[in-house]
């Protein structure tokens, strides 16, 4: 470990000053824009391309320069600059930590420092680019038809294999960059080890033009490997290849599968030749990986011109990052105010909204990007958190979930932060040329509907309405007054761009990785590593012969897990 022992917050004087202002903080949005006339121009900050809104956050001058003492006190931006050097920050690992350097420009395009990034010996930005050189070289090769599978017929369809950050990852990016993939392909996603996955994604495609890329640094993942071997088993199957001979079996894998890893050993005796293995580093966790070759079967849908603007994206928030002063940081902002909701007031949970159907797995994905890295209960120097840490992230797109679980969040008597994000100009646009001949005008930009929608939400939800505006619209009942009374004063931010291009897709999700890092670094955990994912792992391998029916295992149960086993075991047919 080279670390030092983690800052206490909460010994900090920027969070005894958090404590003295939230054991009377009344929040008043209202008079605090009536008050302010600038006040949303002073909270909204620029990003690259993203226009972001805090104004309508639960924030004055002092919680705001309070949090930027703690995060002066506890070396966020030292820390920062220590990640990117590649200091082994991931402490329990003893691994840098450098998805950063995923999407370091090439030394020869003039947009990074003369030096090149050496770690541990190795040449970071060498490696990064060569390996994303023969990715581009396979995809293209894929794109144009020169790569066929064993019949001789191009490929149409690419199945992604894999889970966690080899499958969030990319499903996410390639349902967010649909208008960008070539036509004539597609990709499909299977992580889920119950069979329906592979069978629903498998059922209606045609063997001759499927390519399968197998996701699996170590080529050893439980879910990964079996969903392989029964994607490779559809494939003789469907081939006529069942009982063919093993050189025969051999090449017809070679053809139709890839690998994603750096267990070559193990992708050749799995049949894939090594040569189309594509590798990433330790210093990659898999949460953070969907810029590195894992995203191979996203860079084959939309092709390298797009993905090198998807990394140039995240190469604009880590700039931004590391050269803006933490008072106009954004994800240093945006995280300072998760901690200020976490830790002050009481908020468990936080909702991710795209208004835009194409990030409709974009809360997914941050889902494990945030709660993986940041649900921990120690420090990194192996002593217990002095504070609570991580927040529950969930959502869905508007306006879907306006109809399912706004009532909470507008009524219900939980602070769940929320943020909102969308596009001035969608991929797709339309026009209601007919109108419902009543508000909508025959005609109406349907995306005008749309954002009306993202706006009026957050207008609601910051400034409600009062008992007395429900009485000035004619309601006499008390009893309804209140029901049609909204509290407001819960925080919103708003994201803004101009359109969901691959450039803006990287600047979303980097700037949800530097929220995090604040965070994690404001809290002393180490957000890099996943011990707590491992334990169910283990157990489930132990738990197997009881399943399958070894009474000797099935009595080593706990008497819970061994009544439900055997409940299991009378029911299956």
């Amino acid at each position: 470990m080279t670390e030092s022992a983690p800052v206490d917050p909460t010994s900090t004087e920027g969070w005894k000053k958090l404590d003295s202002i939230a054991a009377d903080f009344t929040p008043d949005l209202r008079g605090w824009f009536d008050s302010a006339p600038g006040r949303a121009e002073q909270y909204t900050f620029q990003a690259a391309d993203l226009t972001v809104d805090l104004s309508k956050g639960l924030v004055t001058e002092d919680v705001l320069a309070a949090l930027l003492q703690v995060a002066k006190d506890t070396g966020v931006a030292e820390r920062f600059q220590a990640m990117l050097s590649g200091e082994h920050i991931n402490v329990t690992e003893d691994r840098a930590v450098l998805h950063t350097a995923l999407r370091r420009p090439k030394a020869t395009e003039g947009l990074v420092p003369a030096a090149p990034l050496t770690v541990d010996g190795q040449d970071v930005d060498a490696d990064v680019h060569a390996t994303l050189d023969k990715v581009y070289a396979f995809a293209s090769q894929v794109r144009d038809g020169s790569w066929t599978g064993v019949t001789g017929k191009r490929i149409e369809t690419v199945v992604n294999i894999g889970i966690g950050g080899s499958d969030l990852g990319p499903v996410m990016v390639y349902e967010a960059l649909k208008p960008y993939v070539q036509a004539g392909l597609e990709a499909r996603f299977v992580s889920n080890i119950d069979p329906a996955d592979i069978y629903e994604k498998t059922v209606d495609l045609d063997p001759e033009t499927t390519l399968f890329i197998v996701a699996s640094k170590t080529f050893g993942t439980l879910e990964t490997l079996t969903n392989a071997r029964l994607a490779r088993q559809w494939l003789w199957e469907r081939l006529g290849l069942t009982d063919a001979a093993d050189d025969e079996k051999t090449n017809a894998v070679a053809k139709h599968f890839v690998a994603v890893s750096t267990a070559l050993d193990k992708v050749e005796a799995f049949g894939i030749d090594p040569e189309n293995a594509f590798g990433f580093w330790d210093w990659v966790g898999g949460r953070y990986s969907v810029d590195s070759a894992i995203g191979t079967s996203v860079i084959v849908a939309i092709g390298q011109e797009n993905w090198e603007q998807f990394l140039a994206g995240f190469h604009a928030i880590d700039e931004h990052v590391r050269t803006t002063p933490l008072e106009q940081n954004v994800p240093v902002l945006m995280g300072l105010l998760n901690v200020w909701y976490t830790n002050f007031l009481g908020a468990q949970s936080h909702a991710v909204l795209p208004y835009t159907q194409y990030l409709h797995r974009f809360a997914a994905y941050l889902q494990q990007l945030t709660m993986e890295s940041n649900g921990k209960r120690v420090r990194w120097d192996g002593s217990p958190v002095t504070t609570e840490t991580g927040e529950v992230f969930w959502g869905e797109p508007g306006t879907n979930g306006q109809h399912a679980f706004y009532q909470l969040i507008h009524q219900g008597t939980r602070l769940i932060p929320a943020d909102f994000i969308t596009v001035a100009n969608p991929a797709r646009p339309l026009k209601d040329e007919t109108g419902d001949g009543k508000g909508v005008a025959p005609g109406t930009d349907v995306h005008t509907l749309f954002l009306a929608n993202f706006f009026a939400q957050t207008k609601a939800l910051a400034f409600g309405k009062s008992a007395d505006e429900v009485r000035a619209e004619g309601t006499t009942d008390e009893g309804i007054v209140a029901a049609r009374t909204f509290p407001g004063n819960k925080p919103t931010t708003s994201i803004l761009a101009p359109e969901l291009t691959p450039s803006v897709l990287g600047q979303l999700i980097a700037l949800y990785e530097h929220i995090v890092f604040t965070e994690g670094t404001i809290w002393g955990i180490d957000s890099f590593d996943q011990w707590g994912v491992e334990l169910g792992k283990q157990l489930a391998l132990q738990v197997t012969p009881a399943v399958e029916g070894d009474q000797a295992a099935l009595d080593a149960q706990d008497a819970s897990t061994k009544a439900l086993i055997a409940k299991y075991l009378e029911l299956r047919k």
